[in-house]
């Protein structure tokens, strides 16, 4: 299916789209349907659920306007849909104040699931940067992801980039926060 008609971002805006993202589960059949469709057979397997899981969230994300049947076709008397993303990128609204973001715990979830021994780029740095400095690294990001993003291929092995520019929390706040 040609992604060329998808919608640039899809923007999650109610509790249902958060609930439907803010599981692993389908996190991780999104990421299985961000470059192809798939049947729930196909997901299932990708993803390592059994059919009836693979059936139930997906119906949650397609309740939610997340994905939806591009395709459907017959086969044994038995109709296979074909589940695609609905935009090229979801968009989440920001965590409010002491909640949990959720797309950095899936990535988080999932780096610690890729296997040990494969290559991984994982760096953490501290700055100290004007605002200026500051919003020009997040725009210097954020192309880099949509350079890169625009030259992947689905029949490459998959990769996540990930990356958070932020401002921490008050030492005070933060130590607060830990108790």
């Amino acid at each position: 299916m040609p992604t060329d008609d998808l919608p640039e971002t899809f923007h999650v805006t109610t509790d249902e789209q958060l609930r439907a993202v803010s599981n692993l589960t389908r996190h991780r059949i999104m990421a299985v349907l961000r470059f192809e469709p798939a049947t729930i057979t196909q997901i299932a397997e990708r993803v390592g659920l059994a059919k009836g899981s693979s059936s139930y969230h997906v119906r949650l994300l397609e309740r939610a306007g997340l994905v939806k049947v591009v395709r459907t076709r017959k086969v044994r008397g038995v109709t296979e849909r074909y589940y695609a993303m609905a935009a090229r990128s979801i968009e989440l609204p920001d965590p409010g104040v002491g909640q949990p973001d959720v797309l950095m715990r899936h990535a988080v979830a999932d780096l610690e699931a890729s296997p040990a021994e494969g290559e991984r780029y994982v760096r953490m740095a501290h700055l100290r940067l004007t605002e200026e400095q500051f919003a020009q690294l997040g725009a210097r990001l954020e192309a880099l992801a949509d350079e890169y993003r625009k030259l992947s291929d689905p029949s490459l092995p998959d990769a996540s980039l990930v990356f958070a520019l932020f401002h921490p929390a008050p030492r005070e706040q933060a130590d607060e926060g830990a108790k």
